[in-house]
């Protein structure tokens, strides 16, 4: 789980919007409509790469993983 006060310090590494999280599919996901990248969380560890994030577009085709 990640801690709430992790959670409001963390911005997107892409726009600098602010992030929530998404507790069912395990990502930290950003809050700007333009942007809307999703962050992987693996062992409770939030994965705040560019590379590693997918894509809104992507995330509503079905696409769980990146691809890196």
């Amino acid at each position: 789980m990640i801690d709430k006060e992790l959670l409001e310090i963390l911005a997107c590494p892409k726009c600098k919007s602010e992030v929530r999280l998404d507790e069912g599919a395990q990502r930290i996901i950003c809050t700007s409509p333009s942007c809307g990248l999703r962050y992987p969380i693996r062992d409770d560890i939030p994965v705040m790469l560019i590379d590693e994030a997918i894509p809104v577009a992507k995330w509503d085709q079905g696409v769980r993983e990146s691809k890196g």
